[in-house]
């Protein structure tokens, strides 16, 4: 069993939490707010005081944090309590070099990190079936599988540091362009006097389908705009920063996700 500090118990990170507890890792949990803790009493959870009491009470450190700059300010938090050995792994969707830049700081105290991104919600996590993609050494990542694993399938080693962000960031930029092709097919589809609804229908059981038509055929790219239109804009951003400086070429992906960004309300700024 491994000692395991979380933090990060939002939607997708109390599931996660919940299935390492469950499983019988001794846990410590830290949250900005008590509340957030409520649903782990009586589960043999420990609660911390602080960060950097959490960091000094675990082996594998997971943050499930929004963003880059909450995954700094909890890193930040948590320095003066990481112990040498310890693993840090970000389940954040972030910037690759924010992970490198936070690796570094890791390795002055001794420790390592792993960038290890997550696809699918709270409740693939609690089914034990949310994707993770891992990005960091050999070593590392075997030593955070058995615990990936109590909420994980598959728990794919992308690469080295850093690539488990890269996956995820074009995984989220494909999933965002092809909202826009599944709403225009089902526009084309009405101007043509076809029924909507009857059309979604048949291409979700068709070689056209993609979890995007799900979206455009249900709710609508409004509705996901408000649920998550902000965050889908922090990702293509930063894939549109990483393809520029790499050089890397997203032929008309980009152009496309943000044609559906705009869609949704949040246009590049």
């Amino acid at each position: 069993m491994t000692r395991v500090g979380f933090i990060g118990l939002g939607s997708q990170g109390g599931p996660m939490a919940r299935r390492i507890i469950d499983e019988g890792h001794p846990t410590t949990l830290w949250a900005r707010r008590p509340a957030t803790l409520e649903p782990f009493e009586g589960t043999g959870a420990a609660f911390a005081a602080t960060p950097a009491e959490l960091a000094g009470n675990a082996e594998l450190l997971c943050l499930c944090v929004m963003g880059d700059a909450d995954v700094e300010e909890v890193f930040a938090a948590m320095e003066p309590g990481i112990q040498p050995g310890s693993l840090v792994a970000v389940h954040s969707t972030v910037h690759p070099e924010t992970c490198a830049r936070l690796a570094a700081r890791a390795a002055e105290l001794g420790a390592s990190l792993v960038d290890a991104p997550v696809s699918g919600g709270g409740g693939a996590a609690s089914a034990r079936q949310l994707l993770v993609m891992v990005g960091g050494d050999d070593a590392s990542f075997e030593r955070c599988r058995p615990v990936f694993e109590t909420y994980g399938n598959p728990v794919v080693h992308i690469g080295p540091l850093g690539t488990g962000q890269l996956a995820k960031l074009v995984n989220n930029l494909l999933f965002v362009a092809n909202i826009t092709l599944a709403d225009d097919a089902l526009a084309l589809g009405a101007s043509l006097g076809l029924d909507r609804t009857a059309l979604a229908q048949v291409v979700s059981r068709g070689s056209g389908n993609s979890f995007s038509m799900g979206v455009a055929g249900g709710n609508g790219i409004e509705s996901l705009g408000q649920l998550a239109g902000g965050t889908l804009r922090k990702d293509v951003d930063i894939v549109t920063d990483v393809a520029r400086t790499r050089g890397g070429d997203a032929g008309v992906l980009l152009d496309v996700a943000n044609d559906t960004l705009a869609r949704m309300g949040h246009p590049p700024t």
